[in-house]
């Protein structure tokens, strides 16, 4: 306990307004007095610290479950602590200047552990203010033993005893949150670190049951990877919640460019985020937001193969915003994931309709798009074209002139497809 004892006179502020004649000073000599009584007692306390450091022990055992359990795994630790901090509080009795900086340290060194221990401070509190109620009590009770008629003496310095423990319970507090926003910080950070491992397929084996701990998932279980960008600087959390469906377990780690999304999901892809039919176009969200959703994987081992998935995905999703899933676009998969094969058999198989004047070779792409989106059937196309069915005949045959493909010939058919997207997904 640190300044316990203070002289009463000490409080006094002010000068008297009316001189008056010098007296005796009778409240004076009761401090004097008052501090005599305490410190007897006191010693005699320091005397019988072990059995005081028993009957604290015992107290928490009986009125503080944390402290039972605490008691129960480590009883000498829990023992020494509280012998420690009474040593420390009888002390300040004695002389509050020399023991004061000893026991702020003290207080404070057993805030900042318990709180790395995970004991909750509602607990350590209550240690702290039934050390203090033991120790006033065993005052009083050393005091009428030995000098009853001087236990009326020590209400001159209850307040001071008890002010030191107010002090000592808000330091150990301060203690106790500091350390645990430090170690919260850790643990983000920690787990921010395992989240990268796996995202970047760099996690050692040995370092996946501890990730699967920090994150909240299973070591064992599948797995899709989100990606997310665009639209969402201003409300990150509203372009997660239009990513992954309400109620799935997933843990977001920020990158630099995209956000990713780590999600559970189930044995037969249960929970796996959707993406809009061809043709919708539904409300993902905010506006120019972009999710790319993987390929599920077994395991968080190969959490960094469904991010590579997620990637490839993001990429091929339009830069007006959307959502598209890899398995839904394996095609177009292929041809992002080699670029220069696909500019390539852009440049070899729509050469001569790039080289169109732009309004001309723009209607020739659209219809030819148009058409292989509606299953090759002319009539459908031309009602989304807003034209007749033998219009959009014979601009097709005019693409199978100017390509020298036909669209009956299925290689040809596919070269003419994967062309087309290939142009359509590598922007650059």
């Amino acid at each position: 306990m640190q300044h316990a004892v203070r002289s009463r006179a000490a409080n006094r502020v002010g000068l008297t307004p009316v001189p008056r004649p010098r007296t005796p000073s009778v409240t004076s000599l009761m401090d004097a007095d008052a501090l005599r009584v305490l410190h007897r007692a006191a010693r005699a306390l320091l005397d019988d610290l072990p059995g005081l450091t028993d009957r604290l022990v015992a107290l928490l055992q009986e009125q503080e479950p944390a402290y039972r359990a605490a008691v129960t795994k480590d009883p000498t630790a829990t023992w020494q602590e509280a012998h420690r901090s009474l040593r420390h509080s009888v002390a300040s009795l004695l002389d509050p200047r020399a023991a004061r900086d000893a026991a702020r340290r003290c207080s404070w060194r057993i805030g900042a552990a318990r709180a790395e221990q995970g004991l909750p401070l509602d607990a350590l509190l209550h240690a702290f203010r039934l050390g203090g109620s033991l120790v006033w009590q065993r005052l009083v009770e050393e005091t009428s033993r030995t000098a009853p008629e001087d236990v009326r003496l020590l209400v001159h310095v209850a307040a001071d005893v008890w002010n030191f423990v107010d002090e000592h319970c808000t330091l150990v507090a301060d203690a106790y949150r500091q350390t645990e926003w430090q170690l919260s910080r850790r643990r983000e950070n920690r787990a921010r670190l395992l989240a990268a491992g796996l995202l970047d397929g760099t996690s050692r084996i040995a370092d996946l049951p501890e990730a699967a701990q920090a994150l909240g998932l299973p070591e064992q279980g599948r797995y899709v990877v989100v990606a997310v960008t665009g639209g969402h600087c201003a409300r990150p959390d509203a372009a997660r919640a239009a990513a992954v469906p309400s109620g799935a377990r997933v843990h977001w780690h920020a990158g630099t460019e995209n956000d990713y999304g780590i999600v559970l999901v189930g044995a037969d892809d249960e929970g796996l985020p959707e993406a809009p039919e061809p043709g919708t176009d539904p409300d993902t969200g905010p506006a120019g937001l972009r999710i790319g959703v993987g390929s599920p994987v077994d395991g968080l081992a190969a959490v960094g193969d469904a991010r590579r998935s997620a990637d490839t995905a993001l990429d091929i999703c339009p830069e007006a915003g959307g959502t598209v899933r890899l398995a839904d676009h394996l095609p177009a998969a292929l041809v992002v994931s080699s670029p220069d094969l696909g500019r390539a058999l852009a440049g070899k198989v729509l050469g001569p309709l790039l080289r169109l004047e732009p309004a001309d070779r723009e209607v020739l792409l659209d219809t030819l798009t148009t058409w292989l989106d509606c299953d090759g059937s002319a009539q459908r196309a031309g009602e989304r074209l807003y034209c007749h069915r033998n219009t959009v005949l014979n601009r097709l045959r005019r693409c199978e002139q100017l390509t020298g493909r036909s669209l009956a010939r299925p290689a040809d058919l596919v070269e003419m497809s994967l062309a087309l997207t290939a142009r359509r997904v590598l922007r650059d």
